[in-house]
């Protein structure tokens, strides 16, 4: 199969792998690919659009998915790992800044609350208790909204946008003044 015909079929997932950790890297490979694609009509769009979308701050697939969405229900596109300072000089991380309308957003896999216990040696209630005490720190020193989010919501852009909007969070539109 030809270089050009496998571009298409490239996840958005599989780029947010590759770890794009220099800029220079990423511009370079995104260049390259935006090369192959255009020596074909098949799926160019679409790669063009993944290339686009790639980012290697991703953490899980979960977060790719999720910014496709949020992008998809007419969000800005979100600041990603936003670092907010913690108490006793912490840094607190979170995966989604929705900065158009003033709201943080976590995307939550299984894994946080059912394997991380198991490898830092805590029970799932302390690592529960650290993520409630760590986003009502967040919540309570930045005055922003906070939603999380896992893979039930990120079906579709409707069924997440059902799950913003349950916490005030909706993008800007025409009739929408957020």
């Amino acid at each position: 199969m030809s270089t050009a015909f496998s571009i298409p079929l490239i996840s958005r997932q599989q780029l947010d792998a590759l770890g794009w950790h220099s800029r220079r890297v990423r511009h370079e490979l995104k260049d390259d690919m935006r090369r192959i694609a255009a020596t074909t009509t098949r799926g160019r769009v679409r790669a063009e659009r993944v290339i686009g979308l790639a980012d290697g701050r991703a953490q899980l697939p979960g977060e790719s998915i999720s910014r496709l969405r949020l992008l998809e229900l007419g969000f800005a596109a979100p600041s990603l790992q936003v670092p907010i300072p913690g108490p006793h000089g912490r840094t607190f991380w979170v995966d989604f800044g929705l900065d158009d309308v003033g709201a943080w957003g976590e995307f939550d896999g299984r894994v946080k609350y059912r394997e991380l216990p198991e490898a830092s040696g805590r029970n799932a209630f302390e690592v529960l208790e650290q993520e409630k005490r760590r986003e009502d720190w967040i919540r309570g020193t930045t005055q922003r909204r906070f939603a999380r989010w896992g893979w039930g919501d990120l079906k579709d852009a409707a069924t997440l946008g059902r799950r913003l909007a349950a916490f005030g969070i909706e993008p800007h539109t025409a009739g929408n003044s957020t």
